[in-house]
C-alpha cells in the first residue's frame, strides 16, 4: 500500500470511528416516558431536582444515558449529581461528555448501575444547583421596598430524547407573583405553580420560562474564601478562615437610616445575622474583623455541630460587603488516622459558611507537618492544584509542605471530604523538642563562657587589686550586718530580763552573744589585714568601723551593768532611768554613724 493510499485509509478510519462514537452518545433510542421537575426559586439559588423515568425502545442495552442543560442555564451551573432509584438508591456517576464543549448544546453522561435491557424502564433523579439564576429586578431599591426577582427557566425538559409526558412545579419564596408566563396548562396554589403535564415533547424543545416574584431571603454571596488548614501531630489542627462576603440582591438605592430600620423592621432583604455551623469538636473559636474582636456572636453547642451566629457590625443591604476571620481548633485524632508511617488526612474541602451559602471561589492551602513525604490526593470533584509551596514557622527548618487547592463556584452540596494521603517518620516528631533541648543547652554554655573565663587581652594588676579589694568588702558588710543584729538581740535580751528577772537564761543568752560578737569581729579584722596588705585605699574606713564598734560595744556593756545594778537593787530606779536614757542616746548617735560609714563602702 502506497504511502498516499495509507493516509487516506487512516482518515477514513478516523471519520468512521468518530461517526460511530456520536451515535454511540446520543441513543436516540431511549424515551423519556415520565418526567417530573421540581424546581426551587425559594432561596438565591436555585435548585432544580428532575426525576426521569427512561425506556429503552432499542435492540441493544443501553449502559448509560444523556443530560443536557439549555446554553444560558449551564453558565450558571454549581452541581450535578445524580441517583438511581432502584434499591438502595446507590448514586450513579456524572461527568461532561466529548461533545459538551458544543457552543449551543451541553451534555452530562450518566453511567447507569446495571445496563437497560430492551424493552426495560430505569427511574433517576439528577439534582442540579444553580448560582446568581435569579435576576433582582428592579435592580435597585429602597431600605423599605421589597426585594423582587426574575427566574428565566423553559417549560419542557431539555433533553436529547423524546419526553412523552412530564410536570414541573416551581416553589417560590412567596405567594406574592408580579407575573409568570402561563403555557397552558397551569395553575398557582399560594407559594407552588405547576406547569403541565405537556405530551410528546420533541427533543431539545424549548418554551421560554418568567417568573416574577418577591423574594426576600439572604443574597449572601462569599466573594473570596481562603481556608487555611495546619495539621499537627501534636493534637489539633488549626482551621482559620478569611471570608469577603457581600449582599448579591438588589442594590440599596438612597440613603440608610438606622432609626427607620430599628423602628419599624424596614429593610426586610437585608442581612443582620448569619448562622455559621462548625464541627462538634471546634474548641477556641475567634470571629474578628479588620477592627479587632467581634463579641457580638453567639455559640450553641450541640450534640453533632457548634452553631455559630454572627452578626456583622452593620447590616448587610444589596451591594454591600463585609470582611472577617474565623478560626478555631479541632482534635487531630478525629481527622489523622494512620498504620504505622503512614497517614490520612480527611477533612472537608469547605464548610457551612450560612444557609444556601454560595462561594464564588475559595482557596484552601493544607499545611503538613515537616519531613512528609510520598503525597497524594483525593478529591471528591474536579480541583484546581496550583504548585505546592514552602511554609516556616518557629523551629522549621526545611519548611513545611503546603498543598494549595482552587474552585469557583461552590454550593453546599460541594461540602464533601477530601484525603490527603503522606508518608511520615514518628521519630521526627522529636526534632522540635531536641531543637529546643539543644538551643538551651548551647545558651547555657555560652553563659558559662563568658561568666567564667576573662577575654582580656593583657592582665591588669590594679584592675586585679580592685576586684580583690571589692571582694574584702563585701564580706566586711556582710559581718557588720551580722553584729547589727546581735545589737538587737543585746537589746532584746535586756527588755526580757528588766521583766521576768531570769538571771540564769540571761547570762546564758549575754554568752553566746558575745561569743557570736566575738568572732565576726575577728572576721572583720582578718579582712582588714589583709587589705593593708594590698594597700587598699579602704583601710582607714575599715578601721574607723572596727573602732566604731568597739565603742558600741562597750556603751552595751554599759547598759548591761546598770540593768544588772538595777535587779540586784544596788541602783535606785531614778538614778537607773537618767543613766540609761544618756547610754541610749550614745548609743544612737553610734548606730548612725556606723550606717553611714556602711554606707560609704
Amino acid at each position: 500500500m502506497s504511502f498516499k493510499k495509507r493516509i487516506l485509509f487512516c482518515i477514513t478510519i478516523s471519520f468512521l470511528q468518530f461517526h460511530t462514537f456520536a451515535q454511540d452518545i446520543i441513543n436516540l433510542n431511549l424515551v423519556n416516558n415520565k418526567v417530573e421537575r421540581n424546581i426551587d426559586i425559594s432561596s438565591q439559588i436555585v435548585e432544580i431536582t428532575t426525576e426521569v423515568t427512561i425506556e429503552n425502545t432499542g435492540k441493544e442495552p443501553a449502559f448509560y444515558t444523556l443530560f443536557s442543560l439549555e446554553p444560558e442555564a449551564r453558565l450558571h451551573l454549581a452541581y450535578i449529581g445524580a441517583v438511581s432509584q432502584e434499591e438502595g438508591k446507590p448514586t450513579l456517576r456524572v461527568f461532561p461528555t466529548a461533545i459538551a464543549d458544543n457552543k449551543k448544546e451541553a451534555f452530562w453522561r450518566i453511567e447507569l448501575k446495571t445496563p437497560l435491557q430492551t424493552g426495560r424502564t430505569v427511574t433517576i433523579k439528577v439534582e442540579t444547583v444553580f448560582t446568581h439564576f435569579l435576576i433582582p429586578y428592579p435592580s435597585q431599591i429602597t431600605q423599605s421596598e421589597r426585594q423582587l426577582v426574575y427566574y428565566h427557566g423553559n417549560h419542557y425538559y431539555y433533553s436529547p430524547y423524546l419526553t412523552k409526558t412530564q410536570t414541573t412545579k416551581l416553589t417560590l419564596a412567596s405567594n406574592s407573583v408580579e407575573s409568570y408566563t402561563k403555557l397552558k396548562p397551569v395553575s398557582q396554589t399560594d407559594a407552588t405553580i405547576t406547569y403541565g403535564p405537556y405530551e410528546n415533547v420533541g427533543p431539545m424543545s424549548f418554551n421560554k420560562m418568567t417568573v416574577h416574584s418577591e423574594n426576600n431571603n439572604p443574597f449572601l454571596a462569599v466573594s473570596k474564601l481562603h481556608r487555611a488548614l495546619e495539621v499537627s501531630h501534636w493534637g489539633v489542627i488549626s482551621v482559620e478562615e478569611e471570608i469577603d462576603i457581600h449582599h448579591a440582591g438588589a442594590v440599596l438605592k438612597g440613603p440608610f437610616s438606622r432609626y427607620d430600620y430599628q423602628r419599624d423592621q424596614s429593610g426586610v432583604s437585608s442581612v443582620k445575622v448569619f448562622k455559621t455551623v462548625l464541627p462538634a469538636s471546634a474548641m477556641d473559636v475567634y470571629y474578628r474583623d479588620e477592627i479587632g474582636n467581634i463579641s457580638t456572636s453567639h455559640m450553641r453547642v450541640l450534640d453533632d455541630s457548634v452553631e455559630l451566629e454572627l452578626r456583622p457590625r452593620f447590616p448587610l443591604f444589596g451591594g454591600w460587603k463585609t470582611h472577617y476571620v474565623l478560626g478555631y481548633y479541632v482534635p487531630t485524632y478525629e481527622y489523622l488516622f494512620n498504620s504505622g508511617d503512614y497517614y490520612v488526612l480527611k477533612m472537608r474541602f469547605v464548610d457551612h459558611v450560612f444557609d444556601d451559602n454560595v462561594i464564588d471561589h475559595a482557596e484552601v492551602k493544607v499545611i503538613l507537618p515537616e519531613g512528609v513525604k510520598d503525597i497524594q490526593l483525593k478529591l471528591p470533584y474536579q480541583v484546581q492544584r496550583k504548585p505546592d509551596q514552602l511554609h516556616f514557622t518557629y523551629l522549621d527548618t526545611i519548611g513545611r509542605p503546603v498543598i494549595i487547592l482552587e474552585k469557583s463556584n461552590l454550593v453546599e452540596q460541594h461540602i464533601q471530604d477530601f484525603e490527603i494521603h503522606y508518608k511520615f517518620q514518628k521519630i521526627l516528631m522529636l526534632q522540635e523538642p531536641l531543637l529546643v533541648v539543644v538551643a538551651l543547652y548551647l545558651l547555657f554554655i555560652l553563659v558559662i563562657i563568658y561568666v567564667r573565663l576573662d577575654f582580656t587581652i593583657s592582665w591588669d594588676p590594679q584592675r586585679e587589686s580592685r576586684l580583690h579589694a571589692s571582694g574584702l568588702v563585701e564580706r566586711v558588710l556582710k559581718h557588720q550586718d551580722k553584729l547589727t543584729d546581735i545589737y538587737f538581740q543585746y537589746d532584746a535580751a535586756l527588755m526580757k530580763y528588766k521583766v521576768n528577772k531570769d538571771n540564769s537564761s540571761y547570762q546564758a543568752t549575754v554568752k553566746k552573744l558575745n561569743s557570736d560578737h566575738k568572732n565576726e569581729a575577728q572576721a572583720i579584722a582578718e579582712a582588714l589585714s589583709k587589705m593593708k596588705q594590698d594597700g587598699s585605699e579602704l583601710v582607714e574606713k575599715i578601721s574607723e568601723l572596727q573602732r566604731l564598734d568597739r565603742n558600741l560595744k562597750e556603751q552595751f556593756h554599759h547598759h548591761m551593768t546598770l540593768v544588772e545594778k538595777l535587779i540586784s537593787g544596788k541602783m535606785n530606779k531614778l538614778t537607773f532611768v537618767e543613766s540609761e536614757a544618756a547610754i541610749t542616746r550614745k548609743k544612737e548617735e553610734l548606730a548612725e554613724k556606723l550606717q553611714a560609714l556602711t554606707n560609704s563602702l
